[in-house]
């Protein structure tokens, strides 16, 4: 029987969301555990000998294995299909005041897109309204894909 899952974690751990790192919830407890991949990777190598391994690994690999060997535990939305660039688009897209909305978008294009985007929200005193839309964004996200996968959602914490 799945755990009522606590939309508020998901959330969390879709911030969190990096190049080198991955999330996963295991439906029946609510727990959400999040790896690097070079721990991922290494936990994979079932061969590989542990005593190069600082303490604090060794005690997350067998944890690590255990996720990945269970097949239960599902893999949260990666960076990649949260798409953080067309997050930043549509936030543009909605901002009251042609130039402003131009500044924006001009922004998101070219290299450096997300530490230019950054710089300009700052520079226009939109920080927070940022973060609330891209919270609100990544809580769609979370409501999407926990129903896609059909698994009870709560608020806050998880019951168990």
């Amino acid at each position: 029987m799945a755990a009522v899952i606590a939309l508020r974690e998901v959330i969390e751990a879709l911030e969190l969301q990096s190049d080198d790192c991955v999330s996963y919830l295991d439906p029946d407890t609510g727990e959400i555990i999040t790896v690097t991949l070079e721990e991922r990777d290494f936990a994979e190598e079932t061969d590989e000998s542990l005593e190069d391994v600082p303490e604090w690994q060794c005690q997350m690999l067998p944890r690590v294995r255990a996720v990945l060997a269970s097949g239960r535990c599902l893999q949260l939305p990666d960076r990649f299909e949260i798409h953080e660039w067309s997050i930043m688009d549509e936030f543009a897209q909605t901002r009251d005041g042609e130039r402003m909305r131009e500044e924006l978008l001009d922004a998101i294009h070219g290299a450096g897109a997300f530490r230019m985007f950054r710089s300009t929200i700052r520079r226009l005193g939109l920080e927070n309204s940022w973060y609330k839309f891209r919270k609100e964004a990544l809580a769609e996200i979370a409501r999407n894909w926990l129903e896609e996968h059909k698994l009870p959602t709560g608020s806050g914490a998880h019951a168990r």
